[in-house]
């Protein structure tokens, strides 16, 4: 017990984890990279990025998922401010007009975050096999 007494007035005297004036709270922060910790919203995530806006439909070929699982996963992703979902005023020559694009976030936590932790495991084993 002493052991948590002292480990909770030790986080009290930290600085604060955000600034005062965040956009966004720590909660969000953290619902965001819960989003992440699911494959197939991170393969969406991950597929936006890389390949840029895409309808419903682009993506549910691309990623060879169902319709209703994928809908799931944006929603989700959407909620979190990961992904947005964006309509055109006419429907392009597809006859598409809603299409889903990766946010300033979720670029942002994707690149700095898993990719880059996946990127230097790329490293270490480069360094070691060589």
């Amino acid at each position: 017990m002493a052991e948590t007494n002292r480990t909770r007035s030790e986080s009290d005297s930290r600085e604060p984890l955000l600034p005062e004036q965040s956009l966004l709270s720590l909660e969000q922060y953290l619902e965001m990279q819960r989003a992440l910790g699911n494959e197939i919203r991170f393969r969406i995530l991950n597929h936006l990025l890389e390949s840029g806006p895409q309808s419903a439909t682009e993506l549910r070929e691309s990623l060879e998922t169902e319709s209703n699982t994928l809908h799931y996963h944006l929603d989700q992703l959407v909620t979190v401010g990961l992904v947005e979902n964006r309509k055109r005023a006419e429907r392009n020559s597809d006859g598409l007009y809603s299409y889903y694009r990766v946010t300033s976030l979720g670029e942002g936590i994707l690149t700095h975050g898993i990719r880059e932790l996946m990127r230097e495991e790329w490293d270490i084993l480069d360094a070691y096999s060589t």
